[in-house]
C-alpha cells in the first residue's frame, strides 16, 4: 500500500484541512441520503493509501472539484481503477499536471517510495520517447486556475533554471536538489495550475520544463535513478507541450546519459537516433555533438568500432560548428573540451590509448567549471594509467581530488572510486599516495 500522493496533492492545492475533507464528504453524502460519520483520521488513512468504500470516492471528487471550479476525477484523486498505470500513454496535459505536482510535493516530503524507485526499462522507458516524437500534437494548452500567469513569471522560472544548473555546477546535485524541489512546489506549481491562454501557456511548459530537467539532473547525481527518470519524462512531456523540438531533444540527451550510466546502450543510440531524427532543424551544432558523442560511447562499448568512429567524426564537425551565442540556455554545458572527453572515453573503451589521451590533453587543456574539470581529468587519469604513467597519473589524480572537494556528488565519488582502485593497482608510491588522498576524500559524508 503506497501513500495517495495524488489526493495529497490536490488536498494542498484546494487549502483544505483533513478534518475539512471529511466534514465535506459527510454532508456531501446526506445530499445522497449517506449517514457518514468521517473525521479527520479516515482521511489520514486514505491518504496512507487505504481506499475508501462506496460512494465515498465520487463525493471527494465532488467536494474537490467545486472548491477548484473544476472537474476532479477518480484517476485525478488517485482512485481510479485498482492496477491502472499512474500516467497511462495520452494522459491528457490536465491530467498531467496533477501527477507532476504530486510528485513535486511527494518528493519535498521526502516519500520513501518516491526515492527509493528504480528506473523502469524496457517498454515504459521507450514509451514517453514515442509520444514525444509521435502525433497527436497538444492544440490548446490553455488552462482556467487561480493564479494568473504572467511574463514575468516565465522569467522568474527561466532565472530559477539558471540559478540552480549553476548551483548544481558548483556544489553538485544531492546539495542542490531539494532547493529546487522546494522551488517547484512553492513557485512553479501554483504557475502551472493557473490561468494562462495557450501562448503563454506554450512558455511557461517550455520554462518549467528547462527547470524540471535540471531538478531530474540534480536527483540522478544523488543516485535517485528512478525519479530522475520520472523527472526526465516529465520535462519530456512539458516540451511537447510547449512546441520546441529542441527542448525534447535536450531533454531526451539527459535520458541518453542516464541509459549511458546503466549500461542499456542499445537504447542509447535508439534515444540518440530519435532525437536527432525529430528535432530536425531545431537541433543545435551543441547537442548534435553530444548526442553523437554519446552514441560513439555506446557503440564502443557494444564493440562496433566502425560506427563508433563515424559518430566521432560527425560529433567533432558538430562541434566545430557551434556558436555560443546562438545555443539556447540548456546546452550550455556543452562547452569546450567536452566533446573531446566524451571522445576519449569512446576510444579509450576501442583500445586506442594514443589518441584517447590526445583528446583527453585538449579537454584538460580547455577551461571548463569545477565540476567538468574533474570529469576531465578522471579520464586523463585513467588513461596515463592504462599506459603505464603512473607518475602522471598521480599528477593528475591529485588536482582530480582537489578539485572535487566540497562537492555533494554521487557521480563524482564514482569517479573518485573508479580512480583510486586503479591507482592501488600499480606499484608506484606517489600513485598509492594519490589513491590514499582520494581515500579520505571519500570519507567525508554527504
Amino acid at each position: 500500500m503506497h501513500p495517495n500522493t495524488l489526493l495529497d496533492a490536490l488536498l494542498d492545492e484546494a487549502g483544505v484541512s483533513h478534518a475539512g475533507l471529511a466534514a465535506h464528504v459527510n454532508q456531501a453524502g446526506r445530499s445522497r441520503g449517506l449517514a457518514l460519520r468521517y473525521e479527520h483520521t479516515a482521511v489520514a488513512r486514505w491518504l496512507k493509501g487505504q481506499r475508501p468504500r462506496g460512494q465515498v470516492p465520487d463525493l471527494i471528487c465532488e467536494v474537490l472539484g467545486a472548491r477548484l471550479h473544476r472537474a476532479v476525477t477518480l484517476d485525478d484523486i488517485g482512485l481510479g481503477v485498482p492496477g491502472a498505470a499512474a500516467a497511462p500513454p495520452g494522459t491528457p496535459l490536465s491530467g498531467f499536471v496533477e501527477r507532476a505536482t504530486a510528485l513535486w510535493r511527494s518528493d519535498e516530503q521526502q516519500r520513501p517510495h518516491i526515492l527509493g524507485a528504480q528506473a523502469v526499462t524496457g517498454t515504459p522507458a521507450v514509451m514517453p520517447v514515442w509520444e514525444w516524437e509521435n502525433p497527436p500534437e497538444d492544440s490548446d494548452v490553455s488552462r482556467d486556475g487561480r493564479t494568473r500567469v504572467s511574463t514575468a513569471d516565465i522569467a522568474m522560472l527561466r532565472a530559477a533554471r539558471t540559478h540552480y544548473e549553476q548551483m548544481y555546477r558548483k556544489a553538485g546535485g544531492i546539495a542542490t536538489r531539494m532547493r529546487i524541489v522546494g522551488f517547484l512546489n512553492a513557485e512553479t506549481a501554483p504557475l502551472l495550475r493557473g490561468a494562462y491562454s495557450d501562448s503563454l501557456g506554450r512558455r511557461l511548459h517550455r520554462a518549467t520544463g528547462g527547470l524540471v530537467a535540471v531538478a531530474g539532473i540534480c536527483a540522478y547525481d544523488s543516485d535517485a535513478h528512478g525519479l530522475a527518470q520520472r523527472y526526465f519524462h516529465q520535462a519530456l512531456r512539458l516540451a511537447k507541450a510547449s512546441g520546441d523540438r529542441g527542448l525534447g531533444a535536450y531533454v531526451v540527451a539527459l535520458l541518453v546519459n542516464q541509459s549511458l550510466f546503466m549500461g542499456e546502450y542499445r537504447q542509447v543510440v535508439a534515444f540518440a537516433e530519435a532525437a536527432l531524427r525529430s528535432a530536425g532543424r531545431e537541433i543545435t551544432p551543441a547537442l548534435a555533438a553530444d548526442l553523437s558523442a554519446m552514441q560513439a560511447k555506446a557503440y564502443a562499448h557494444l564493440g562496433d568500432g566502425t560506427a563508433a568512429l563515424a559518430c566521432i567524426r560527425r560529433a567533432e564537425a558538430e562541434a566545430e560548428r557551434i556558436s555560443p551565442g546562438h545555443e539556447p540556455a540548456e546546452t550550455g554545458y556543452v562547452q569546450p573540451g567536452l566533446v573531446n572527453v566524451q571522445v576519449a572515453e569512446a576510444l579509450l573503451s576501442l583500445g586506442d590509448l594514443g589518441a584517447a589521451r590526445e583528446h583527453a590533453l585538449e579537454a584538460v587543456g580547455t577551461p571548463a567549471h569545477d565540476r567538468g574539470r574533474v570529469h576531465r581529468l578522471a579520464m586523463l587519469c585513467q588513461i596515463e594509467l592504462r599506459q603505464g604513467e603512473a607518475d602522471e597519473a598521480a599528477r593528475t589524480a591529485v588536482e582530480m581530488t582537489e578539485r572535487a572537494r566540497g562537492m555533494e556528488s554521487q557521480r563524482l565519488r564514482d569517479r573518485l572510486r573508479l580512480v583510486r582502485e586503479h591507482l592501488l593497482a600499480s606499484d608506484c608510491g606517489d600513485a598509492r599516495e594519490a589513491a590514499e588522498l582520494i581515500d579520505g576524500a571519500l570519507r567525508v559524508p554527504l
